[in-house]
């Protein structure tokens, strides 16, 4: 009994401070919730994996050596002591690296919110590390296994290339920050939408129908690639209008240039700071062409605007008596006649020498 009073009290200091360091470490935790920085709350958390734990092992390590045991338990039960606090501190240091990249990759810009790919390769990097010093610790030479790894590496490198194509992709595609969550791209094979995720296989992105469309990262950075938030998430739409050739252009620049003003400060989306533009370029077959330059805060926003642009040029055209010509063609026979059909099958008979003028609407 005297021999295991020692023992006794070293596994009960050592489960009093485990409780003990718990209550401190929530206590901590509490506080760190109220901060701005979210590592704090990571740190909190990996430690109290490690420091309650540690303090149990260290209560047991206490114990076993003041113990009457033979050398050879004495070792194995260092041994179970030294390999589970190795896995504790190997899971804590998983769970602290993953979430302090989590929270760089959520504060930075270049970097997509929801990069899962860092974070997974991060965590199982951790893990493998430890495993290998696991195997160390008990007396396992890991120099063959390494090899094995080696030569089986390169085979499953062959067997994996789409696999591994696509990780590497990944990997290129957040570290040269031309895409993030949030972005919406549009890919040169039409597919085009919002970045939702960018993970260690494929990139998910939200169509304007809110289906999600799956792209292998490889595909994605082979593909020609157009990202309508970079560099900046404002860009500017082209309305193409035309008007009669009797209309006074000067009157038409300034009656668009005021629906654009009226449209850019009261529509949501618009940019009320962008100026009014209007550019005549083309003489057509009934009408002079010319475009109209837009403002819009994002991507999404141009159907809205382009809606209500339309609606209000064409009420105040008509309002100031501009007009809108349809299309066209006058047709000159000289000799015989031709059958024009009409709807319905109605066909009209043209005679040598007359002039028939169709409006083509």
């Amino acid at each position: 009994m005297d021999d295991l009073v020692v023992p006794g009290i070293a596994v009960v200091a050592g489960l009093v401070a485990a409780f003990l360091l718990r209550m401190l470490l929530k206590w901590l935790g509490k506080h760190a919730d109220r901060t701005r920085w979210s590592g704090d709350d990571v740190i909190v958390g990996a430690l109290s994996i490690v420091v309650p734990w540690g303090a149990i092992t260290g209560g047991a390590a206490i114990a076993a050596a003041a113990l009457p045991l033979t050398s050879a338990i004495q070792h194995t039960v260092n041994q179970v002591l030294t390999v589970l606090l190795i896995f504790v501190v190997t899971v804590a240091a998983a769970r602290l690296v993953a979430g302090l990249m989590r929270t760089v990759t959520q504060s930075r810009s270049g970097v997509a919110g929801s990069a899962t790919i860092f974070v997974n390769i991060t965590r199982v990097l951790v893990l493998a590390i430890g495993f290998l010093v696991v195997l160390q610790t008990l007396g396992i030479s890991i120099a063959p296994m390494l090899t094995a790894l080696g030569v089986g590496g390169l085979a499953v490198a062959l067997a994996l290339q789409d696999t591994l194509a696509n990780l590497f992709a990944g990997i290129h595609i957040l570290a040269s920050k031309t895409v993030q969550r949030g972005d919406y791209i549009k890919l040169s094979s039409g597919e085009e939408g919002y970045v939702e995720d960018i993970n260690w296989r494929q990139t998910t992105v939200r169509a304007l129908s809110n289906n999600l469309i799956v792209i292998p990262n490889g595909e994605l950075a082979k593909s020609n690639m157009t990202n309508f938030m970079r560099p900046e998430q404002q860009l500017t739409i082209l309305v193409q209008v035309g008007v009669a050739y009797d209309s006074d252009l000067e009157h038409v620049e300034k009656v668009t240039c005021e629906v654009v003003t009226e449209v850019m400060t009261d529509i949501e989306g618009a940019l009320p700071e962008h100026e009014a533009m209007v550019r005549f370029h083309t003489f057509g077959d009934s009408r002079i062409g010319f475009t109209v330059i837009l403002g819009v805060g994002e991507f999404s926003d141009q159907f809205r605007i382009k809606h209500e642009f339309i609606k209000q040029l064409h009420k105040r055209y008509r309002a100031e008596g501009i007009r809108i010509p349809a299309p066209a063609r006058t047709v000159a026979l000289q000799h015989g006649s031709v059958a024009i059909p009409q709807q319905r099958g109605a066909e009209v008979e043209i005679k040598p020498g007359e002039v028939h003028s169709t409006r083509l609407d």
